[in-house]
Parts: structure tokens; sequence; C-alpha cells
């Protein structure tokens, strides 16, 4: 059942607007069928916000007279105008996701129909279901339209693409950071002096839905914050940090051990990155999971690591240790290594199987063993097996180690006005990073 109607009356280079708008909504009419309390639907019309470019300019007042009927006819429809089409459909968007609705059917002209995939392949993800129906199919609706193609299998040309990337760019710029200012975790054992790094909260951000609000740094397709939000989120976070937003690398997580030696093939999934080149960036998701950061300030390598529950019993940490020593020559005994904000032992549980496992590196690891399923303190098993693989117990901090400014490894959980936590929301929740480079 579609849930969301969006109507495109945004053409405003049609030389028959008014036209080819009354035409519209009378499809949009047979479309939506007749008002009651049976119909689920939710319409939202998209006129321009300036007068149309035809020579009839005074076609203006007749066509608000015709978008004011429908809006009487079809009640709840309404009317979202802004300068550009950009911010007409962000604000569609949020008014769906208010909404929580998923199946949404697009109305517009043959001629711009590809425009409108380009808008909603940015805006949008695979978490909707979206549907066309062609309204017109007239060529004076494409006359001097600078994102109009001759029909649906005509994709966008490259500078047309460019267009409507640049125009969603520029409308996510000026939006206003959510909940405060970007506020970035910083550690006194790493070096200033040759590194870059940081722990990220959720504050500053544009992503607005609940649980992704407001600094997301990870796209997933299958959640409501589409890439272009998140990239911007993370162009407000490398102009705060101080770093190239081109140079960043993201983990692509796989919850095991495996470690990528930057400056090799990439593989297809890894939990760690290890690398000596100066001015990349190299980051390590996290929303419970533990956002590891490793320095040796004496052969200027780094490395960062993302430790779930899984990746801990496999030895992700030490794993990443080991690639350091391997590649670079590294020291263990001069490898530094930070454990980001992650899920405590407070909020924390894992079946008895797996609770084991934990217990089997270190019994306080588990808490309340007697339960079916047990609190578990992944922080303490990782500090375990980096002391028992060498590195040196003052050179890992923790939640065992704060700092006079701040804890960096609070519960993410227990925190939510600081930290995303899947423990916490669930499914659809938001990712914060640990970041880290070595200065140029």
């Amino acid at each position: 059942m579609v849930g969301a109607v969006i109507i495109d009356l945004f053409h405003d280079h049609c030389l028959q607007y008014k036209d080819c708008i009354e035409k519209r909504l009378k499809r949009a009419s047979v479309l939506i069928g007749t008002p009651g309390p049976e119909k689920n639907k939710h319409v939202y019309l998209l006129p321009n916000q300036n007068k149309p470019s035809s020579p009839d300019h005074s076609c203006k007042t007749s066509v608000d007279g015709l978008l004011e009927n429908f809006s009487s006819l079809e009640e709840g429809a309404q009317i979202v105008s802004h300068p550009c089409l950009a911010a007409s459909l962000y604000s569609v968007k949020q008014a769906i996701d208010d909404r929580n609705l998923s199946s949404i059917l697009i109305i517009t002209s043959l001629q711009r129909k590809a425009a409108w995939q380009a808008y909603l392949d940015l805006l949008f993800t695979a978490a909707y279901v979206l549907e066309y129906d062609v309204a017109c199919d007239e060529s004076h609706c494409s006359v001097g339209d600078p994102i109009a193609t001759c029909g649906p299998e005509t994709p966008l040309t490259a500078r047309q693409l460019k267009h409507v990337g640049d125009e969603v760019s520029a409308f996510l710029r000026q939006l206003p950071g959510l909940k405060g200012d970007i506020t970035i975790l910083r550690s006194s054992l790493i070096s200033g002096d040759f590194f870059l790094h940081g722990f990220t909260t959720r504050t500053g951000g544009i992503s607005y839905i609940d649980t992704l609000s407001s600094l997301n740094l990870y796209c997933n397709p299958r959640r409501r914050d589409p890439k272009v939000v998140v990239a911007e989120n993370l162009r407000r976070l490398a102009s705060q940090a101080g770093f190239e937003q081109e140079r960043f690398h993201l983990l692509k997580v796989n919850h095991a051990n495996d470690v990528w030696v930057m400056g090799r093939s990439e593989p297809p999934s890894y939990d760690g990155i290890v690398t000596n080149q100066a001015g990349v960036v190299i980051a390590a998701p996290g929303a419970d999971c533990i956002p590891l950061l490793f320095t040796d300030p004496v052969k200027k390598a780094i490395g960062v690591a993302h430790s779930g529950w899984r990746g801990t019993l496999m030895g992700i940490a030490m794993a990443t240790v080991n690639a350091m020593v391997s590649e670079y020559g590294s020291d263990v005994r001069n490898i530094v290594v930070i454990v980001g904000p992650s899920v405590g032992s407070c909020c924390f549980t894992l079946d008895q199987e797996s609770a084991q496992a934990f217990q089997a590196i270190h019994p306080d690891c588990v808490k309340d063993r007697g339960s079916a399923r047990p609190f578990i303190d992944i922080r303490l098993a990782t500090r375990v097996l980096l002391e028992r693989g060498g590195v040196l117990p003052h050179n890992i901090q923790d939640n065992t180690v704060s700092e006079s400014r701040e804890n960096l490894t609070l519960c993410t959980s227990c925190h939510p006005d600081k930290f995303f936590s899947h423990v916490r929301d669930g499914n659809n929740f938001g990712t914060q990073i640990g970041f880290l480079s070595i200065k140029e």
C-alpha cells in the first residue's frame, strides 16, 4: 500500500505550466482515490516558489487556485514550496520519516523522471519503496529545463548529474547542526606533535532521525540516513578536526580479525588498518563495539581497529599490533592503545556459551555468571589480551584510566546524550568513530 504521494509541479520551464499542473492534479486525484477514513495516503504537492517562466505570468494566480482547491478536496494534502527541488524533497522526506512511511508514489512527467531518480538516489535509501506514475508526455515540459531528458530511459548527462549533486550538497551545507556543536574526545597519551586523533560523539551533525541524530557517520542502506547526509556530517567533522575528507578511510567491518596494510590491495572487508603514510586518516566505527587507536611514536606508524565481542575473542586488537610490528618494525613496548567509547559491562550481555569464552580470557570479564545471559566486560578482555601480547599496561587507556578532563571510555548505552548505541536503540542505530592520522 502506498503511504505517501509526491506530485512534481516544480517544472517552471514548462511553456504550458497551468495546463500541465491541471492535468497532473486530475491524474493524482484518480490515483489517490475517493476521500474517506479508509484512505491512508499522505499527499505532498511540490510547486515552484517563484513565478513560472511561461510568457503568461498571470497564470500564477490561477495555479495557486488549483493547488488550494486540490488541497481542500484531498484532506491532509500539503503544499511544500522551497526555492530548490532539493529543499522541497528534503522537507517531504522529514515528514515521511516522522510518519514512519516507506512506500512512496511519485507523479511526474516523462521528461523529468530520470532527474527525479537522481534526486531520490541521493536523498533516499533502500529502506524506501519508490514507484512512479508518468502523468504527461509533452515536449513543452522540457523546454529550457536543465535536468529534463527526452524520456525515462534516457540517462542524465554527467553535467546534469553534477547539477543535481551540487544542488543537494549546497542545500545540506546550509542546514544547522543539531544537538549542539561537534565534540571530539582526545587522549593525552597520543602525542599531538606527531598524530591527529579523536573520538566523535553524536552532536553537531544534520541527521534528524531520532536514533541517528545527529552526527551519524555511517550509511547503512537499510536505514533512512542517506550517503549525502553522512557525507555532510563527515565534511563538518573534517573541518572541525583539521583533516582532508578526501583522504578519509573507514574500516569495512566484518566482525573478524583481518587487518589491511594500507598500500597493499584492499580486501573486501577488514576490521583493522595499519599505515605509516602521513596525511591519510584511518577510522574505526563504533556503536557499542570498541573503536581502538594504535600509535607508535618511534616508528611513526598507526593503526585502528573495530572490536566487537566477536572480534575481541578473535584477537583483532593484537592482530593490529602484530601488523605494526611485522610491517613497520614497531617495538610492541612502544605502541600506545586507546580504547574508545563502547558498551560497558553494565549494559552488555551474552549467552552462556559465549560468556564462557570471555571467562577463559579472565574470570573478571564475566559478571553474574549464573544467569542465562551474563554481563560481559569486552574492555577488560581487550586489555588482558593486549598485555599478554606485550603491550605495556601504562600504554593502554581504557575505562580504568581516566584523565582529569574526561573519561574517554564511557558506556555508549548509558549516555544517550553523547553516543549512539545498538544495545540501547536497536537496529536503526547511528555510528560514531575513532579517527587517527600521522601529521605531515
